[in-house]
């Protein structure tokens, strides 16, 4: 997977940071999409198959370093499109937080997608990148090639796993978290103490990456809008998803109990594989971006014959 110099597609611009690759070595530009504006991160072969990153809480596109680098060893001829969403961009973050819904959230991606020109994706997901890709993949199914779910289970699953008392109290920390102003304090006093552990057993190097950028009040309560908007029991209403799908789930998960994870099959109506990753926290993309690399349902071997597919 060859990176690129420059990409500009469809409605895509310029922003003062064109060109500008970030340590993570993702190139950075800016895509309005209906009145908001997305940073996007992209890696790879400007004409390769395009794959779309969805990241989840509290983290950026910096959440994909370790898979990018996994499929640019296996040579693959990809396109990863990794944007930071609704909330966690800047010229993305409404005041409303009746604007985080899952259909908008979804919606955004649809528009992010038509201005790059791309009719066709693969989609990798976690925590609420997952949701994201479990409702892109539902209700746009001409838009999605693949999914692949990471930590969090179809909304429908999650939903029913609700009702067990395991998935409530694993869940508890949603309470906080639906008071934005409320959770923005206890989250970053004293210098940020319990944000830190919410990322263990991360390192202090990868936790202090993602603490540049949610130390900011303002950035993690746009983030935290993601579940104040939330509504777990509408989940039963999405569809089941009939393409390619791969969901991976880890023991070590803290926020997602097992029978949530084993629902999900209830709700793939074609191709479905159930991964579970021994001894790994919720933090798989950052612990275990090979593992996920090895699984992957889309091509991610180069024509040589490098890598897995």
């Amino acid at each position: 997977m060859t990176d690129f110099d420059t990409q500009r597609d469809g409605d895509a611009t310029a922003g003062p940071d064109e060109g500008a690759r970030d340590s993570g070595g993702w190139l950075l530009r800016r895509v309005p999409v209906n009145g908001l504006v997305f940073d996007l991160a992209e890696r790879g072969a400007p004409d390769g198959r395009p794959v779309l990153l969805l990241h989840g809480f509290p983290q950026t596109h910096r959440a994909y370093d370790g898979l990018a680098d996994s499929l640019a060893a296996s040579g693959a001829p990809l396109r990863l499109l990794a944007p930071d969403q609704r909330g966690y961009s800047p010229g993305a973050r409404p005041k409303d937080p009746s604007a985080y819904v899952l259909p908008a959230l979804a919606a955004d991606m649809v528009g992010l997608l038509d201005a790059c020109g791309i009719e066709h994706v693969d989609v990798v997901g976690h925590d609420w990148g997952a949701m994201v890709g479990w409702y892109l993949a539902a209700r746009h199914p001409d838009r999605v090639r693949t999914l692949t779910a990471v930590s969090v289970p179809h909304p429908a699953a999650f939903a029913a796993a609700l009702g067990h008392s395991q998935q409530r109290k694993m869940s508890e920390y949603v309470y906080l978290f639906r008071d934005p102003e409320k959770a923005v304090r206890v989250l970053l006093e004293d210098d940020a103490r319990r944000m830190r552990a919410l990322y263990s057993p991360l390192p202090n190097s990868v936790i202090d990456m993602y603490l540049s950028v949610f130390s900011d009040p303002e950035t993690l309560q746009g983030a935290l809008n993601w579940y104040r908007a939330a509504k777990f029991g509408e989940g039963s209403s999405v569809p089941a998803v009939e393409a390619p799908t791969v969901y991976v789930w880890s023991t070590g998960d803290v926020a997602i109990s097992r029978d949530a994870a084993e629902l999900c099959v209830e709700h793939a109506a074609g191709p479905y594989r159930f991964v579970v990753l021994d001894g790994v926290s919720h933090w798989i993309l950052d612990e275990a971006p090979d593992a996920l690399a090895a699984v992957l349902p889309f091509p991610t071997a180069s024509a040589d014959g490098r890598g897995s597919s």
